[in-house]
């Protein structure tokens, strides 16, 4: 297969500033973006991998623990991993993160790699009407058929769902119905929600090793923030539609913001002390990746788009991919200040951009499925990838690695995506308009007039000094010359050097002269009025002359230059000459 010279040339860019640490195809690790982290586990300075791995999605589903190219530890898992965070509970030395994975109703607490919490969400309010159709199901009062029948109304009709043993009812064949109800009928009915985001919110102090409480969104559409030492709830805030991606910055005691993308496509921002969204942003199709740089949210679509939107949710910017969105993450490097966003690609590529700009792409051997940037090992600038077909990939930022702000995707300069400045509508511009638009035609004669003017003015002048012949180069075709004068020397002696060059294609100038006119009080000259030479076509001749300055009163004045063809009065060119003033008779 032939390799175009564009890619070759994409591939050497990517290759000139990462480094293929690790890349193990087979290493069975199924997972996607909000479960995998880094964090020093063991306060050793070194940072481990924390991968949530889905398994097959019915079994084996495991928290494993990497550290370097080897698996460290792993824990089973009861349910699938819905998100995964790193976070300090306590200031207790030494200061270890704990792990916290969200599987189901559960949040399971690590801590030294080890169990050590489990937190569940508080049950749902259950529907009266289903537990009184369950309790008559219970005392043997309706047969399974009549409990279809009323369950079916009570979900076409009730605010509150039905619970999940109602649902898998409904769902069974009639021959199995009887069977059911005889195991469940005794225990009570419950309606539990489950988590489907999770993430982490500093609790009084921005530091980077600062306590943090847990944030996680739920199947209920509802948002609670969680104690990072009791585990109580202290903050429930409500969304329109089911939470799936989650962005959360700032101080729960100060002041914080909560972005959350829901299932209805649509992106919420909650604030502190206020149980409701503040701003909503509609999108034009589903989200499936977020991402907040500094005050901005960077969102992926499922239409093979990103836009960049302000934290209030004014529109920025556009970008159109070349294939679909697959995982989004955050690449922060600190110590270089650079701040971008990791897109992973089904055409197997891993595009950067810094706001709108393309600055690098990744080509990668499989559809990437995950992304995490930071420190692993000892190493500041790691990429962490996981593929398609469970393969894990590393790759190390080059220390001399260079990200243009230019976009390197072909289109329109960056120039022409600058938004304008433009100032608010004052009344003093309103009013203008309406006199514009009363006014247009008698303003435009107006302007047609001055500008009638204007032209005339300049023609005249322009007239006025090719006769005169004040113009630098002449506008004799015959004699076409070019001339300028330098002038050294403080005083009272001056060194004049008039440069006069023939500008023909091929014909020589002859018989010319120099004369010059000035005041006789102020100024001398051995030679006012000289010949000069044959001018050949392109050289340049330089003519010195002396002048000598007469008075010392500190004045000076112009001199005038003229070149003349012998046997006419009317000069080829004209120069005046601003002399300086004397400094040499000043002092004395």
């Amino acid at each position: 297969m032939s390799t175009s010279p564009a890619d070759m040339k994409e591939n050497a860019e990517a290759n000139s500033k990462w480094l293929d640490a690790h890349y193990d195809p087979v290493a069975n690790l199924y997972t996607f973006s909000p479960c995998i982290a880094l964090a020093d586990l063991q306060g050793d300075g070194e940072n481990k991998l924390v991968v949530g791995d889905l398994g097959t999605g019915v079994c084996n589903m495991k928290l494993k623990v990497y550290r370097g190219t080897s698996l460290m530890s792993e824990n089973t898992l009861l349910d699938l991993p819905t998100g995964l965070v790193s976070f300090l509970m306590d200031q207790h030395e030494p200061r270890t993160p704990a792990i916290a994975v969200a599987s189901g109703p559960f949040i399971y607490i690590y801590k030294n790699l080890r169990p050590y919490f489990k937190f569940t969400l508080p049950t749902l309010e259950v529907n009266p009407l289903e537990q009184e159709v369950w309790s008559q199901a219970k005392e043997d009062m309706i047969d399974p058929m009549s409990l279809r029948e009323m369950l079916e109304g009570i979900r076409d009709k009730a605010d509150i769902p039905l619970s999940v043993r109602s649902l898998k009812f409904l769902m069974l064949d009639p021959q199995e119905m009887e069977a059911f109800v005889s195991l469940h009928k005794q225990q009570p009915i419950r309606r539990q929600t489950v988590i489907t985001c999770i993430s982490t919110l500093k609790k009084n102090m921005a530091d980077e090793d600062a306590v943090c409480c847990l944030v996680i969104g739920t199947e209920s559409k509802d948002v609670y923030i969680l104690d990072p030492e009791a585990f109580t709830i202290l903050c429930k805030m409500s969304l329109p539609s089911a939470p799936t991606l989650m962005d959360v910055t700032g101080q729960f005691d100060v002041e914080f913001r909560i972005t959350v993308a829901c299932r209805n496509g649509n992106i919420y921002i909650l604030r502190r002390e206020s149980p409701k969204p503040k701003y909503c942003i509609e999108l034009a199709s589903h989200p499936v990746g977020l991402v907040r740089v500094g005050k901005n949210v960077v969102v992926g679509c499922a239409q093979e788009t990103l836009h960049g939107y302000t934290q209030k949710g004014k529109k920025l910017w556009t970008v159109y991919l070349p294939a679909a969105v697959t995982a989004m993450g955050l690449m922060d490097h600190h110590t270089r200040g650079f701040q971008a966003v990791l897109v992973g690609l089904a055409n197997c590529e891993v595009h950067l951009y810094r706001d709108k700009n393309l600055v690098s792409t990744v080509k990668t051997p499989d559809v990437v499925t995950s992304i995490c940037f930071g420190r692993y090992g000892r190493e500041d600038g790691t990429l962490i990838m996981t593929t398609k077909g469970g393969g894990v990939m590393v790759k190390i930022l080059k220390r001399t690695a260079v990200f243009e702000d230019r976009d390197t995707a072909p289109g329109p300069p960056l120039a022409q995506g600058v938004r304008l400045n433009v100032p608010k509508k004052t009344k003093l511009y309103v009013d203008q308009t309406m006199r514009e638009r009363e006014n247009a035609v008698a303003m435009h004669r107006a302007f047609q007039m001055d500008l009638s003017r204007l032209r005339l003015a300049v023609a005249r002048a322009y007239v006025k000094a090719l006769e005169s012949s004040l113009t630098p180069m002449s506008a004799s075709l015959s004699e076409p010359l070019k001339m300028n004068a330098v002038v050294q020397g403080l005083g009272p002696s001056f060194k004049l050097t008039l440069n006069i060059q023939n500008t023909a294609a091929c014909r020589p100038v002859m018989n010319l002269a120099v004369s010059f006119l000035y005041d006789q009080t102020l100024y001398s000259m051995k030679n006012a009025f000289f010949k000069i030479p044959l001018l050949v076509p392109g050289l340049n001749y330089p003519i010195d002359t002396f002048v000598e300055c007469l008075t010392d009163k500190g004045i000076s004045d112009i001199i005038k230059v003229f070149v003349l063809r012998e046997g006419k009065s009317a000069p080829l060119l004209t120069a005046h000459i601003n002399m300086p003033v004397s400094e040499g008779l000043a002092l004395n």
